[in-house]
C-alpha cells in the first residue's frame, strides 16, 4: 500500500474442549495474503482439509507471483480484477482438491473446511470467504462484520425474524450449507475494501467469533496498541468463555510508513 505498511499477527489454540486442532491460518511471507480454515469431518480429516486449503491457496500464489498465467485456467484478467480472479481462483482450486481427496480416500470422505482470505494490495483489500469463518473491520471505534456466513442459522435469520432467546437457542448452530470440499465446484463471495490508516480487519474461525460478542472483540482489540497482545487476550476471552471449538484468529493493522 503506497504510504503505508500491513502489520500482522496471529494465532490458533486448540481450545478448552478439542482433543486436536482442526484450525489453520497462513500469515504473510512475501506476499501480504493471511488465511485462516477451520476444518470439519473428524477422525483428524477435518485437519487434512484445513491445511490442504491453506497449502494450495499459497503454493498457487507462489505459482503466479511472477506470470498470473501459470496454471491459470481462466482468461487473464488485469489490474484489479486481476488480484481478485487470482484470489478466487486459488480459493476454488483447494476446494477441488479437498474434494478429490476426499473421494479418493475412504477415511477422508465427508472432510471439508471453511476459509477466509485476505489480499493487502496497494489500493485496497480484497477478502475472499466460504463457510462461517469470518472477516471484520475496526474503524473509528466501530466494528462490522464483512463477510456473511454460510451457515444454517444465518439462512434462518434472514428468512425469518427470530428473537435473539431463538437465536440463542438454536439447535442446529454449527451447520454449515456452504465449505470447501462439499461438492466439486463452490462458490465463492469476494468483497473488496479500501483501508485508511488505523483500520484493523480481523480473521477468525467460529471458535473466536462463536465465544465472545462482536463488542467485546472490539473493546479487546482497541485495548492493545500492541497486535500480538490483542491476539493473546482474543484467545484468552474465548478459552474464558468456555474455550468449546478451537480458536484461530488474526489482526491485520494499517499503518503510516
Amino acid at each position: 500500500m503506497l504510504g503505508r505498511r500491513v502489520r500482522f499477527a496471529g494465532d490458533t489454540d486448540v481450545g478448552m474442549k478439542r482433543q486436536h486442532n482442526e484450525d489453520r491460518l497462513h500469515l504473510p511471507s512475501d506476499e501480504r495474503l493471511t488465511i485462516v480454515a477451520d476444518g470439519m469431518g473428524g477422525h483428524a480429516s477435518g485437519e487434512i482439509a484445513s491445511e490442504l486449503a491453506v497449502t494450495t491457496i499459497v503454493e498457487y500464489f507462489e505459482d503466479t507471483r511472477d506470470d498470473y498465467q501459470v496454471t491459470w485456467p481462466y482468461k487473464l484478467a488485469h489490474g484489479d480484477k486481476g488480484d481478485e480472479n487470482r484470489l478466487v481462483t486459488a480459493v476454488k482450486l483447494a476446494n477441488l482438491r479437498i474434494y478429490e481427496a476426499a473421494q479418493r480416500e475412504t477415511q477422508y470422505r465427508g472432510m471439508g473446511t471453511t476459509v477466509v482470505g485476505a489480499l493487502f494490495l496497494d489500493d485496497g483489500v480484497v477478502i475472499a470467504h466460504v463457510g462461517d469463518s469470518r472477516a471484520y473491520r475496526i474503524r473509528l471505534g466501530a466494528i462490522e462484520q464483512i463477510t456473511d456466513d454460510h451457515s444454517l442459522l444465518n439462512d434462518y435469520v434472514k428468512m425469518k425474524r427470530l428473537s435473539p432467546e431463538e437465536i440463542e437457542n438454536f439447535p442446529h448452530k454449527n451447520v454449515i450449507v456452504r465449505a470447501l470440499g462439499m461438492r466439486e465446484t463452490v462458490m465463492v463471495d469476494l468483497h473488496r475494501d479500501r483501508p485508511r490508516i488505523g483500520d484493523v480487519y480481523v480473521l477468525c474461525s467460529d471458535g473466536l467469533s462463536g465465544m465472545i460478542d462482536d463488542p467485546v472483540l472490539l473493546e479487546l482489540v482497541q485495548a492493545e496498541t500492541d497486535l500480538e497482545r490483542a491476539v493473546e487476550r482474543l484467545v484468552e476471552a474465548a478459552n474464558g468463555a468456555g474455550g468449546n471449538d478451537n480458536i484461530s484468529v488474526v489482526l491485520a493493522r494499517i499503518e503510516e510508513l
